[in-house]
């Protein structure tokens, strides 16, 4: 049976019993080193993908991914929708008239941004139906100026289903009595919590209502799209808008996306997520590299054996062989129980979490956007960490088995 030399003798000497027990347990730790390293590692990467999964899907799912506009407001927005529906990239499009002005109640004051929206189509593109807390969005009907808030905005003011609120607009308008602001009530008919900012920040109305209120007759503001891939949000926008200009001379259509607004934000996501990964790859090198030390202490401990195989006619290449496997194989063994506990861990760690919770009855994650601790494993971070694990341990080889080829065996053999 054919065996390389280096990778019999390499791997029988990972199973020899040591003389020098220290060796043993400078091995054991570097397993142990890159066990945990990979785990914490992989689990890391998980959580923090987790989080910014919720952040797309609440903060991104309640805000225009991307939107055509036109200057003036679009008029024929039907015919926009049905192209955008049409166009490659696009899940959904609903059409918008966006309002700011404050809503006022019982002597409070709170700043708003006023979406008014078809009940019909919103579901299309957000996800509002879904975390609708009282009420629904289909009693935003036509002429009955009903609203619907976020969370945040009806604990600031005290407001519950069937209260009246004012929206005040930056406008005036004259009368009798003078200059006076634009407002009009409304009545709230539900409340909406995504647990992000946008709880203090919006509230929709009917669209025939905010058309109303905006003044622009027919036209809407613009339209907004849902797209099943947000890094091209602009490029599918900037589609649909070339559809549009080609079937039309008239007007001039105009893109927009959610980099503009929350850019910013998921950025810092991504950043936030790279560095700690860097970070926490530290600690893979730190386990990676203990392979160095112990691999030093086994090719003084194996001197006699080095010169006794080079004076059968083994190589220095063939030395060298023999601990680059043995270094490797350590590798390996700490890199794939690092990897197996890693996954496990990641598939299971939010019902771990809600099970530590409701067994000693504790809140974690109360004063974050999620009340629960959210993971997703994404198999090319999986792919990345035990990669780079790997290589990080074979480079941890190179200097212990070079010098152990360098060994002379008569200098070897001549205190034994």
């Amino acid at each position: 049976m054919f065996r390389p030399l280096p990778l019999y003798i390499g791997l029988r000497y990972t199973r020899a019993k040591r003389r020098n027990h220290f060796i043993s347990f400078i091995s054991l730790t570097s397993i142990l080193g890159l066990t945990l390293g990979v785990a914490v590692l992989i689990v890391v990467l998980a959580v923090m993908s987790g989080f910014d999964r919720e952040l797309q899907s609440r903060i991104l799912g309640m805000v225009s991914q991307a939107e055509v506009t036109e200057e003036g407001g679009l008029k024929d927005w039907q015919r926009v929708v049905d192209v955008a529906q049409k166009t490659r990239g696009v899940v959904g499009a609903a059409p918008y008239v966006q309002l700011q002005g404050l809503l006022s109640h019982q002597g409070l004051v709170s700043g708003a941004l006023v979406s008014g929206i078809s009940p019909d189509l919103e579901g299309r593109v957000s996800v509002l139906p879904e975390h609708m807390v009282s009420g629904q969005i289909e009693s935003l009907q036509a002429g009955q100026f009903n609203i619907v808030l976020g969370y945040g905005v009806a604990r600031k003011l005290g407001l519950a289903l069937g209260d009246r609120v004012a929206l005040v607009l930056p406008e005036a308008s004259i009368g009798p009595a003078g200059v006076l602001p634009r407002f009009k009530r409304f009545t709230v008919t539900g409340v909406f919590r995504v647990g992000a900012e946008v709880d203090d920040l919006i509230a929709y109305i009917a669209l025939e209502d905010a058309r109303k209120l905006a003044r622009s007759g027919e036209r809407v503001h613009g339209v907004r799209l849902k797209v099943d891939d947000l890094l091209k949000a602009r490029v599918i926008a900037e589609r649909v808008a070339a559809q549009l200009q080609a079937s039309t001379e008239a007007g001039l259509y105009q893109t927009g996306d959610w980099t503009r607004t929350y850019g910013n934000l998921f950025q810092a996501v991504k950043l936030e997520r790279t560095m700690m990964g860097l970070l926490l790859m530290l600690i893979v090198a730190v386990a990676a590299f203990n392979i160095v030390s112990s691999l030093i202490m086994m090719v003084t401990d194996k001197k006699a054996d080095i010169a006794i195989l080079r004076t059968l006619g083994a190589s220095p290449r063939t030395i060298m062989g023999v601990f680059i496997v043995q270094g490797s194989f350590i590798g390996f063994v700490g890199t794939a129980a690092g990897a197996i506990l890693g996954i496990v861990i990641a598939l299971n760690i939010t019902e771990s979490i809600r099970w530590l919770e409701s067994s000693l009855n504790l809140s974690l994650f109360r004063q974050y956007f999620v009340n629960y601790l959210p993971s997703e494993l994404r198999w090319e971070h999986v792919i990345t960490v035990i990669a780079s694990a790997l290589v990080m341990s074979f480079f941890a080889t190179l200097y212990p088995a070079l010098r152990a080829s360098k060994i002379q065996p008569a200098e070897a053999l001549r205190h034994e």
